[in-house]
């Protein structure tokens, strides 16, 4: 199954809560963190919300 690698690229100051709520649920605490996820709908959803905030590519 693929993976998707997430970067956060911008912080989180001055956003809304559930998005700075759904940086942390991803794993994500300060910029330049990065984590592997599992391709899946409920995560390509939070991916979705801060997509601003993030950079994402899918890793086999």
């Amino acid at each position: 199954m693929a993976q998707l690698k997430v970067q956060q690229r911008k912080s989180s100051i001055g956003c809304k809560a559930n998005q700075r709520e759904t940086l942390r649920s991803l794993g994500l605490k300060r910029i330049g963190d990065v984590v592997v996820k599992e391709d899946r709908p409920e995560i390509r959803g939070m991916v979705q919300t801060v997509r601003h905030l993030v950079t994402v590519e899918e890793v086999e």
